[in-house]
């Protein structure tokens, strides 16, 4: 039988949608892949020289729970380059992967119950983790006038007695929207103010397009910030991501890795080091340049073809649109209908904005621009097409 807590989690739509992509792919269609988060680079060469270098030198057993020493101190010396902070190597926790760091961050800071304050629309597995271990998400619905982000004024509103903290994200998934300086300060402060705790989710910095991004460490040296070698990086297969905690944290967060993982993948860890040399980091950069380009290509058809977008995205690889006025036209009844009908007569896959806001996901897709220049003005073609309909 069953735990009650399988019931209560919800199925990732995004994973339908590609299910039934790769479905009518293996039929011969030629499918358009824009619904899942993953960049379409293979890892970059250095990397993968590095990974089998690592297993030629036999290294194949279990590390440290918190990861081998240099990766750490490669990892700090990253936040020291990139933006000037300094931070110990004894700080970092390296895990299998963003998800690892999301659900030590839940189990050590959650207790059944509770909540953490996020935002609606948001990445869906982030509440899946607390309820895991008993808590819960609590959302905060936003628009394009809060540039779907969270503040000071909106976290005081929203704070109740059981609220642990609040999660954010920048650059955010699904919207690509990034958090300035100022903003970090701001909700630092009505954080603190509750004695709460700060998270941030940094997976997407590296890929950040017109202007600078900020670390919650440069507002919150208390603050856990989650990030991972899976996006700016290109390592997605490789299950390796990071953690940076405050120092009283860290005594709890090894037990529970040591516990719930062990340790993370070890050849994963050897190659990940090879991404932060500076021949690497010139090739990802190049990389980020192209994602620039494709998102200039997207956001400049899309709005040809009628779709709100309230503002740029500043980062990641999506732009998250309004598709209320063609629902209205009766065409399809909502996103999961309008991306279902696009994937099997016109071949393009998306992600319908149920997967990310219960309460506004109806009327929003998701565009990954995970895909060359030539694919999108394709995938653009073919929406002119249905909605030409």
């Amino acid at each position: 039988m069953l735990a009650d807590r399988v019931d209560k989690i919800a199925t990732f739509r995004v994973m339908a949608v590609m299910d039934r992509a790769k479905a009518l792919q293996a039929e011969g269609r030629h499918i358009l892949h824009m619904e899942v988060g993953e960049p379409d680079f293979a890892t970059i060469q250095p990397i993968i020289d590095a990974g089998i270098a690592s297993l030629q030198r036999q290294q194949t057993g279990y590390t440290q729970a918190l990861g081998i020493p240099e990766l750490r101190q490669a990892i700090a010396n990253y936040y020291k380059s990139d933006y000037g902070l300094e931070i110990s190597p004894a700080r970092i926790v390296v895990t299998p992967g963003a998800s690892g760091a999301l659900l030590l961050m839940s189990a050590l800071l959650v207790n059944q119950g509770q909540t953490l304050m996020m935002v609606d629309p948001s990445y869906p597995c982030n509440q899946q983790f607390l309820r895991i271990v008993e808590g819960a998400a609590q959302f905060v619905p936003v628009g394009s006038e809060q540039r779907y982000q969270l503040n000071g004024e909106l976290i005081g509103k929203h704070w109740q007695a059981n609220t642990v903290g609040v999660l954010v994200a920048s650059p955010a998934n699904p919207t690509g929207e990034v958090l300035s300086k100022l903003q970090l300060q701001d909700i630092a402060a009505a954080v603190k103010a509750r004695n709460g705790v700060l998270i941030a989710d940094e997976i997407y910095q590296g890929l950040v397009y017109g202007e600078r991004c900020h670390s919650a460490l440069e507002v919150d040296a208390e603050a856990f910030v989650i990030n991972s070698f899976s996006k700016y990086f290109g390592m997605t297969g490789w299950r390796i991501g990071w953690m940076v905690a405050p120092d009283w944290a860290l005594p709890g967060l090894e037990k529970l890795a040591q516990n719930l993982f062990i340790s993370s993948p070890v050849t994963a860890q050897h190659a990940a080091l090879a991404a932060f040399a500076p021949e690497s980091r010139a090739l990802l950069d190049q990389r980020r340049d192209a994602f620039a380009a494709r998102r200039n290509v997207l956001l400049a058809g899309l709005k040809e073809l009628d779709f709100d977008i309230a503002h740029e995205p500043m980062g990641a690889y999506y732009i998250y649109a309004d598709i209320q006025r063609f629902i209205d036209r009766g065409r399809w009844r909502n996103s999961e209908d309008f991306c279902f009908d696009i994937l099997e007569r016109f071949g393009v896959a998306l992600t319908p904005g149920t997967d990310f806001s219960p309460t506004e996901g109806g009327h929003f897709v998701r565009f990954a621009y995970t895909l060359p220049e030539a694919g999108l003005r394709d995938a653009l073609q073919r929406l002119a097409s249905a909605i030409a309909e």
